[in-house]
C-alpha cells in the first residue's frame, strides 16, 4: 500500500497515545433533562482531547461517525494547536492561523487530522461506518490517510454531493458545484448500507404489457459490455429474426442454455412482434423493498448549502443571531442516518459546527420513534450559544411566525425537459408522495424559466419541538496518573476508573456496572477489574487503601472462574502468596504501572 508522507508525521504518528485522559464535566444548567453521560452529549473543548475523554465510555461502541472538518481552502482561518512536543511543531504554532500563503498548510492539515482519525477509529464499532465531507483541497490526502488508518480494504466508496442548485457566475474557470463524502467501514465484511426508500416515480417504470400473472415488470439489458465466453452465440427470436453473435454482434451476459430456460418460464420479453432483442424481466414483486444507494447525490434529494443557511436563519431569526457560515443541510445528514444503522444507533460528530447532526438525529427519532443518540464535539466559543442553543430550540420548539419553506426541486425548463414532460411530472409526483406528509402543502411554480417545487409549512407562533434530552459537558483537568498519590490531581472515582479500565482492557467501561462502594469497575470476557480508590489524599495514604489478603479473597470469591485485576495505591499481600493460595488476583500499583501502559 502506498504511504502518505507529510512533514511532521513522525511526531504525530502516535500522538493520540500521549494525549491525557480528561474527565467529562457536566453542566446541568446548559443541558435538557437529567445528566446522563450515556445519553445525548454536547462537549465543548478541543476535539482531540474530547475524543480521548470519550474512549473510556465509548471505545468500540459508536455506530456511525460523520465529520465535516476544515476543508483547508486557505480562507478558513483555522489554527493548528495540538500540543506536540517537537521543535518543528512548536514553530508552526507561531504561524497561526493557517492561510492560503502558508506553504505547509497541507502538511499541517494532515498533522491535525492524523491523531483524530486514529481516535475516531478506536471509537467506531466493528460494524460501524465513517463518513467525512471534503472538497478538492484535501480529498486525495484524506484518502491516503484513511487507507492507512482504516485499511485500504475497508474503503467503501466516494459519494459526490451536488451541493449547489445554480452555477456561480463570478468564478474564473468552473463553478465548483460538488463536494465529496468519503465512506469507510471499520470492517467492510460487517457493515452494509441500508436500502433507500423507493419512490413512486421509480416504481412507474414497471409495466405489464403482456399481462404476466406475476404482475408488473421492467425489461433488463441482456447485452454484455465485455467478452463473456458463454455469451458468444447467435439468437433466433420467436418471430423469426436472427440476431448474430460476435463478431459483429453483441456478447450476451448469460449462457444460451440459461436464456432459453428463462424463455420457457416466461421471463424474456421479445417485443410485441417477437423480434426484439431479448430482455429479461425484472418483476416489481421480486425486487427488494428499497433501492441500492448510488454515489451521486443531487441537492434535490439531500439538500444544498442555501437550504442549510435558511434553516439556521429560521431558528435564530428573531434575535438576529450570528449565523454559522458553512452549515450542512439536514437532509444530507438524514440520508447518512438512513443508510448507516438502526433506530438505536450512536452517532458521533467531532466537528459539530452548527449542530446539524444532532438536529437530524432528533428528527429521525421523532419520525419513527427510534432511540438514536448523538455525541457532538465543538471547540469554538459558539458551542453553547449556537451549537447547543440550536439543539435546545429544536427540542423545546422556538418562536417563529410565518411559512417555513424547503426547496425540494429546481429544474430548468428547456426543450429537452418539455419533450420529457411525463418524466418531469412523475418526478414531481414522487416528491409529493415522499415528502407530502412533512408539509402543509407542496407548492409548484415556474419562475424565470425554472420549475421550483417547495415544501411549505405554516407556523402561527411557534415551531413545534422534537423532544429529547442532552447533557452539556466541558473537559476537566487531565487525569495524570503519576500525580494522583502526590495529591496534585485527585480525579473523581468514575473518571479515574473509566480511564484505567479502558487502558487495561481496551474496552469501554459501562457506567451501570460500577459499584464505587465496593471498589468494583466492571468485567471483560476474561477478567474483572477493581479500583481501590477515593479522591481523598489522607485516605489514599492510609492502610484502608491497600489490597489485603482478605480483600483479595473477597474479590476472587465473587467469581472464582475469572481473573481479577486490582488497582490500588499499596498492598499488604505479595503476588507470590496469592499464587500459592490459588487466588486469581493480580495487583497493579497506582499510578506507575498504568502510567507506563498509557505511554507505551
Amino acid at each position: 500500500m502506498t504511504e502518505l508522507v507529510f512533514k511532521g508525521k513522525e511526531f504525530v504518528y502516535n500522538h493520540h497515545l500521549a494525549v491525557p485522559f480528561r474527565p467529562l464535566v457536566p453542566h446541568p444548567e446548559k443541558g435538557i433533562g437529567p445528566v446522563a453521560l450515556d445519553g445525548n452529549l454536547i462537549i465543548q473543548g478541543d476535539n482531540l482531547h474530547a475524543l480521548k475523554a470519550l474512549l473510556p465510555l465509548y471505545a468500540g461502541k459508536v455506530d456511525c461517525i460523520f465529520i465535516d472538518p476544515p476543508y483547508n481552502t486557505g480562507n478558513e482561518g483555522w489554527c493548528y494547536n495540538d500540543n506536540v512536543n517537537a521543535p518543528m511543531i512548536k514553530e508552526w504554532l507561531d504561524s497561526n492561523p493557517i492561510g492560503i500563503e502558508d506553504g505547509l498548510r497541507h502538511d499541517k492539515w494532515c498533522a491535525m487530522m492524523w491523531p483524530r482519525l486514529r481516535l475516531l477509529h478506536e471509537l467506531l464499532a466493528d460494524d460501524g461506518v465513517f463518513w467525512m465531507t471534503l472538497d478538492e483541497n484535501e480529498i486525495q490526502r484524506a484518502r491516503m490517510m484513511l487507507d492507512e488508518v482504516f485499511g485500504e480494504g475497508n474503503f467503501v466508496d466516494t459519494v459526490i454531493w451536488h451541493k449547489n442548485y445554480a452555477p456561480k457566475a463570478t468564478v474564473q474557470y468552473f463553478s465548483s458545484d460538488h463536494d465529496y463524502v468519503l465512506v469507510y467501514a471499520k470492517d467492510i465484511n460487517k457493515w452494509k448500507p441500508n436500502l433507500l426508500r423507493r419512490t413512486a416515480d421509480q416504481d412507474e417504470v414497471y409495466k405489464n404489457p403482456d399481462n404476466d400473472p406475476r404482475g408488473r415488470w421492467r425489461p433488463n439489458n441482456l447485452a454484455a459490455r465485455n467478452y463473456y465466453s458463454k455469451g458468444t452465440y447467435s439468437i433466433t427470436c420467436p418471430g423469426g429474426r436472427v440476431i448474430p453473435g460476435p463478431p459483429p454482434g453483441s456478447y450476451w451476459r448469460i449462457s444460451e442454455e440459461k436464456l432459453w430456460e428463462l424463455h420457457e418460464d416466461g421471463r424474456i420479453w421479445w417485443g410485441e412482434d417477437g423480434n426484439n432483442v431479448p430482455a429479461p424481466k425484472i418483476f416489481l414483486s421480486e425486487v427488494r423493498e428499497g433501492r441500492v444507494p448510488q454515489t451521486i447525490w443531487h441537492w434535490s434529494d439531500v439538500g444544498h448549502t442555501q437550504e442549510a443557511k435558511k434553516e439556521i436563519v429560521s431558528i435564530f431569526s428573531e434575535e438576529g443571531s450570528e449565523i454559522f457560515l458553512t452549515p450542512k443541510p439536514r437532509r444530507l445528514i438524514q440520508r447518512i442516518i438512513e443508510l448507516s444503522s438502526g433506530s438505536d444507533a450512536i452517532y458521533l460528530d467531532s466537528f459539530a459546527g452548527s449542530g446539524t447532526t444532532a438536529h437530524s438525529v432528533l428528527a429521525a427519532n421523532k419520525k419513527d420513534g427510534g432511540n438514536r443518540r448523538f455525541i457532538l464535539v465543538e471547540m469554538e466559543d459558539y458551542a453553547d450559544r449556537l451549537t447547543a442553543e440550536r439543539v435546545r430550540r429544536v427540542i423545546n420548539g422556538y418562536d417563529f411566525k410565518g411559512t417555513q419553506k424547503i426547496e425540494l426541486l429546481r429544474e430548468r425548463l428547456n426543450w429537452r425537459a418539455i419533450e420529457k414532460a411525463d418524466a418531469l411530472v412523475h418526478k414531481v409526483q414522487g416528491i409529493e408522495n415522499l415528502h407530502g406528509h412533512e408539509y402543509d402543502r407542496i407548492k409548484k411554480e415556474v419562475k424565470d424559466g425554472e420549475l421550483i417545487v417547495t415544501g411549505e409549512k405554516t407556523v402561527a407562533e411557534r415551531a413545534e419541538g422534537l423532544g429529547g434530552t442532552f447533557t452539556y459537558c466541558t473537559l476537566g483537568d487531565p487525569v495524570e496518573l503519576d500525580k494522583v498519590l502526590s495529591g496534585e490531581t485527585l480525579p473523581p472515582y468514575a473518571g479515574l476508573g473509566a480511564a484505567l479500565f479502558h487502558m487495561a482492557t481496551n474496552h469501554a467501561l459501562d457506567p451501570a456496572t460500577v459499584r464505587e462502594e465496593d471498589f468494583y469497575l466492571g468485567a471483560t470476557e476474561g477478567q474483572h477489574v477493581w479500583l481501590i480508590y477515593k479522591p481523598d489524599l489522607d485516605w489514599l495514604k492510609s492502610p484502608e487503601a491497600a489490597l489485603t489478603l482478605a480483600r483479595a479473597k473477597a474479590f476472587a470469591a465473587s467469581d472464582p472462574d475469572k481473573k481479577h485485576l486490582v488497582f490500588a495505591p499499596a498492598r499488604f499481600v505479595s503476588q507470590k502468596m496469592l499464587a500459592e493460595q490459588n487466588i486469581p488476583v493480580e495487583f497493579v500499583p497506582l499510578p506507575f504501572a498504568l502510567y507506563r501502559i498509557d505511554r507505551s
